[in-house]
């Protein structure tokens, strides 16, 4: 199913993926025919099984992988702050946690304290790398991506690790942080509870685009029940209420496509 990207490459627009596909060498389908777009201030997650493309359409819309078909395209001048999927800092090598963020983003001592402070992080400034827990070092390579002063802030897994409470403190912490700064959020993530309650966009993908929409409309189409079963839609609906009930959160339907 192919889903027009929204926008023209104009305005708020930051990011467009347009037809893109991905072949492997062996000739077989990674991607095909993905369009989705995301806009300044906006968050877009991208979910779907394992190895339906979701971490090759990022690196797609990084510029890391050249599409095979279609075209990515990237408001000139684009700032973007990355955190890959997985980072294994080795035990064997001494890195700071202030060491870790001054190599290769250039910022100086009162930089690198803001950045922490801002992820909640402030207290690992002298902490060994290979010494932080999962949520810990989530909040180290956050606030990495986001010395770099992002348009775009690129997520891939970014509560992979982390328990449950600390899943949803990451959540909350990225929302704030687009909210602050008013960059774009584009996210891959397999947690559908948290990513229905704190998107505006989602994006399915198992190699193609499933469905794509708001939220609400996107846990309504029969391909995401198809994906993921239809307890994952009730789990859903309770969480949604709830989470609406508690917090006021309401979802926009009118979003341009």
């Amino acid at each position: 199913m192919h889903i027009p990207a929204s926008g023209n490459g104009n305005g708020d627009v930051l990011l467009r993926l347009d037809g893109v596909g991905v072949r492997a060498p062996s000739g077989r389908w990674i991607l095909r025919d993905v369009s989705f777009s995301v806009k300044r201030g906006e968050i877009v997650t991208i979910i779907g099984p394992n190895g339906g493309g979701k971490t090759t359409t990022v690196r797609t819309a990084l510029g890391i992988i050249t599409p095979t078909t279609g075209t990515v395209w990237r408001k000139p001048g684009l700032r973007i702050g990355y955190t890959p999927q997985k980072m294994k800092p080795d035990a064997t090598l001494p890195l700071s946690v202030a060491r870790f963020l001054a190599l290769g983003t250039g910022a100086g001592r009162a930089d690198i304290e803001a950045a922490l402070a801002r992820t909640g992080a402030q207290s690992l400034l002298h902490e060994q790398l290979a010494h932080l827990s999962g949520g810990e070092l989530q909040r180290v390579l956050i606030a990495r991506a986001m010395l770099r002063r992002p348009d775009l802030l690129v997520l891939d897994e970014p509560v992979q690790g982390v328990d449950f409470t600390g899943e949803a403190q990451l959540y909350d912490l990225i929302r704030s942080l687009r909210e602050e700064s008013g960059c774009g959020v584009l996210m891959v993530s397999h947690d559908l509870h948290f990513v229905m309650a704190g998107t505006d966009h989602v994006v399915c993908i198992n190699v193609h685009v499933c469905c794509a929409g708001t939220p609400q409309a996107v846990s309504e189409h029969p391909e995401y029940t198809g994906l993921f079963g239809p307890a994952a839609v009730a789990h859903q609906a309770a969480y949604t209420h709830l989470h609406d009930h508690e917090h006021g959160l309401k979802h926009d339907p009118g979003r341009e496509e």
